[in-house]
């Protein structure tokens, strides 16, 4: 080996310690991109549509409850009203009205499918009379008719015709009125009541939509180019729908879960209201109307009904939204199709 050769090898054996020797260099780091929703998440249109939203569930939510309170409170009264009859019978010169009452009593407790008969005196009559007559009435000096209360088997319930053809020639002044014409007339409004409101509830509804439809209009005019360049480049007609019906529905959600806890509330603190104030001529009145403004088990369901189909809609109206706007996109641009 020549002395040349030697020194070529020792600083070949030299570069290769210093080069084991040397750490490894690391590839630089790629930088991590932020990924952004297609939708954003949060602007003003966004908070809006929440708002909107929760105002058209809370109203919603109040129609469901008032219709579910007078058409429980309507069944009550049907139902009180269909136990009983009244014979009235009107005082007459020469008329013995105990003795009268009595055979009333007597004749209508005969008849099958009557449960029983109980007679008004003359303090209960009193009673009644005080709200328009005041109190301390003598019944005897007055032209006051006389009440007999007959309670009706529901199942089975009696010849109301034939009771009236046999109490007629004993008592004369006698009445039979079994409330056909009350309950008919309570029926006619709970069926009223249930209809408008079912058609208020459909117009909140079809608002709540087209509000939807605004917002996801707006929603893909601002984002209209990113839409765009995603639909040319390959993106699938229900990918960016997808995007769009998650963000409108968890928008839909939040607002119509704040609009149902808000119904809620209101409901909850008018029963506190009622039962708190039983004894008062206001919640007297009240509670005559529409109960004790409890909405049941049953009310409270419809809450969350109207919730989840307000959500569902809200979803369901932006995802048919994208597909007819990048429908009109290919009409519009058919050589980038």
């Amino acid at each position: 080996m020549t002395e040349a050769q030697a020194d070529s090898s020792t600083h070949g054996e030299e570069f290769e310690d210093e080069f084991e020797d040397a750490p490894l260099q690391q590839p630089a780091p790629r930088l991590q991109r932020k990924t952004a929703p297609i939708v954003p998440s949060q602007n003003i249109a966004g908070r809006a549509l929440v708002l909107v939203i929760a105002i058209m569930t809370f109203l919603s939510c109040l129609t469901l409850g008032a219709v579910t309170l007078v058409r429980d409170t309507a069944s009550v009264w049907e139902n009180q009203i269909a136990r009983e009859a009244t014979i009235q019978i009107k005082p007459a010169e020469g008329l013995d009205m105990e003795a009268a009452l009595e055979t009333a009593a007597r004749i209508a407790g005969e008849f099958a499918g009557v449960s029983g008969t109980k007679i008004v005196d003359r303090a209960a009559t009193a009673r009644l009379l005080e709200p328009w007559l005041g109190s301390g009435l003598n019944i005897d000096e007055l032209p006051v008719p006389r009440l007999v209360i007959v309670t009706i088997d529901q199942s089975s319930p009696p010849d109301f015709g034939a009771m009236r053809q046999a109490i007629s020639p004993k008592v004369p002044t006698a009445t039979l009125d079994d409330h056909r014409t009350w309950v008919d007339r309570l029926v006619a409004m709970a069926r009223t009541t249930v209809t408008i409101g079912t058609g208020v509830l459909v117009l909140m509804l079809a608002a709540t939509v087209l509000s939807v439809v605004f917002a996801t209009r707006g929603a893909m005019a601002g984002n209209g180019h990113i839409i765009e360049v995603l639909h040319f480049v390959g993106a699938e007609a229900n990918f960016i729908a997808s995007e769009f019906r998650r963000h409108f529905l968890l928008t839909g959600m939040t607002g119509a879960a704040a609009g149902g806890v808000a119904a809620v509330v209101v409901f909850i603190i008018f029963s506190w209201w009622s039962s708190l104030n039983l004894a008062t001529p206001e919640a007297d009145q009240a509670t005559a109307l529409f109960g004790n403004f409890a909405i049941g088990l049953n009310g409270y369901l419809g809450v969350a009904v109207i919730v989840a189909v307000i959500g569902a809609l809200t979803a369901a109206t932006s995802h048919f939204t994208v597909v007819s706007y990048l429908g009109d996109i290919d009409v519009q641009h058919p050589e980038r199709m």
